[in-house]
């Protein structure tokens, strides 16, 4: 049996047995990388900038591909209601966490449009509440270009903002803001300005990003050549299995195989 497995022919099928394997299962990681590449958010084209009031509404929930987008609004700057987001980094897609010397606070000013609602808007960042860029808040009519992100959450942070002194807040929260500026229609979400107000920092912000749309094609495709790979296998299996019948058979029919009477 051994002669026959190391036979020139089934050497050769050995050694293809193993490339076709080796290629199969390749070509499935291959397939199944991208299947699992699709799924991850990118990046999408920048879209010209958009009247605010377009996108972020009065009530209800910010639609996902709104976020990122450039907007402009146009406005006056409300400066005696102005707020401080604390506990922030000049990023605002960065980790919150304890206080540090590269956290500081987010300038939140809300802008009166002209249909009378507010637009939250981010003028910028400071590494100190006392800056005296915070009070330098633009007069009259404004013309205001950024970026556009949904409300924050307080779930997490509400302890830690009860300990805030007035004019701080933890989040960038809708709900929490109609409470602060009381009687006031707010539209949903806030504005980070690009470039950003006086001498305040900028704080970043990523453009707009959507969630990948999984290829499942892709992974029929893996699917397709590991099985191809078991097939090959099995083929494989059966012609050894043949060639050992094949030799044992024709050993034992050989007139040389005679019985010693």
């Amino acid at each position: 049996m051994l002669r026959t497995l190391l036979s020139p022919r089934l050497l050769g099928l050995h050694l293809l047995t193993i490339g076709v394997l080796v290629a199969f299962i390749l070509l499935g990681r291959w397939q199944l990388g991208v299947f699992q590449d699709s799924g991850k958010p990118r990046a999408t084209a920048d879209p010209a900038a958009v009247p605010v009031a377009t996108l972020a509404q009065v009530g209800g929930q910010m639609n996902g591909e709104y976020v990122g987008r450039r907007v402009t609004a146009e406005g006056v700057y409300e400066a005696a209601r102005q707020l401080l987001v604390a506990d922030r980094r000049a990023d605002v897609d960065a980790p919150g966490g304890n206080v540090s010397r590269d956290h500081g606070y987010w300038v939140l000013t809300p802008l009166r449009l002209d249909d009378g609602t507010l637009m939250p808007v981010v003028r910028g960042w400071t590494a100190k509440a006392d800056d005296p860029a915070i009070k330098s808040v633009p007069e009259g009519k404004v013309t205001v270009t950024g970026r556009l992100r949904p409300q924050q959450g307080t779930d997490s942070v509400q302890r830690r903002a009860e300990g805030l002194p007035p004019g701080q807040v933890q989040t960038v929260s809708t709900g929490e803001l109609i409470n602060l500026w009381q009687g006031q229609k707010i539209r949903t979400g806030f504005v980070v300005a690009q470039p950003p107000s006086g001498s305040l920092t900028q704080v970043k912000v990523s453009p707009p990003v959507v969630g990948g749309e999984l290829t499942w094609r892709n992974l029929a495709y893996a699917a397709n050549w590991w099985i191809f790979a078991v097939f090959a296998v099995f083929m494989w299996f059966h012609f050894v299995r043949d060639a050992v019948r094949s030799d044992r058979d024709r050993r034992t029919s050989s007139p040389e195989m005679v019985l010693e009477g």
